[in-house]
């Protein structure tokens, strides 16, 4: 099968699942990061097929909402790709996800370095902002509540089971993904985008102390 029917076709098949998905972790998310991720292919020089099928397939069985879920090494497996791509596809989407700084996430090749850094892009920012605020939403969290401090981890059972508010989310995550990107074409966008979530909590703390 051709690579661009490969790529429509999984186009088709991850905009079916993740449509409707009330997270954050949508098809919109997706598509920004398809389109990151085929800008930092461009000056970064890697396999643009696998960075793509990686991007488009890395939140199908995301470990926050699944558990132990074969959906995408089923469809990957349907598609008849060679054994290669198939591994390397699968070795990203394994490997990319942050976990709570938890894991290691760390990547060695161009593609795997490429595709968790358009992933890790669209957490920053004011997409990334809407996205934490939409998670905390759709887990019930508060927005803030200052007599609850940021949290260092100690097991990916912590991080899954926290029921933290959603502005520390910034100081156990978002804050620290500029110092994790690993292309320099990222590295210039994550400044950026760092800038605007520090800008931004100035002015939360400002409105949530006013005449206090």
């Amino acid at each position: 099968m051709e690579k661009d029917i490969i790529i429509n076709k999984t186009r088709a098949f991850v905009k079916d699942k993740l449509q409707n998905e009330g997270s954050g972790h949508d098809w919109f998310h997706i598509e920004r990061v398809y389109n990151l991720a085929t800008y930092l292919c461009k000056k970064e020089n890697g396999d643009e097929f696998i960075i793509k099928m990686a991007v488009l397939l890395h939140d199908i069985d995301d470990w926050k909402f699944s558990n132990n879920n074969n959906t995408t090494k089923d469809f990957l497996q349907s598609l008849n790709i060679d054994t290669s791509s198939y591994n390397k596809i699968m070795n990203i989407i394994n490997t990319i996800s942050y976990k709570g700084g938890i894991e290691n996430s760390a990547q060695h090749d161009i593609e795997g370095k490429i595709v968790q850094d358009a992933d890790r892009l669209d957490a920053m920012g004011a997409i990334g902002i809407a996205r934490a605020f939409t998670y905390g939403g759709n887990k019930n969290r508060l927005i803030y509540d200052p007599s609850i401090k940021p949290k260092e981890f100690n097991s990916l059972e912590e991080v899954k089971n926290s029921n933290n508010h959603t502005i520390n989310h910034f100081y156990e995550k978002l804050l620290k993904l500029k110092n994790l990107m690993n292309t320099d074409t990222a590295k210039q966008i994550a400044e950026e985008r760092h800038r605007f979530m520090e800008l931004f909590l100035d002015e939360f703390y400002y409105e949530w102390n006013f005449n206090k």
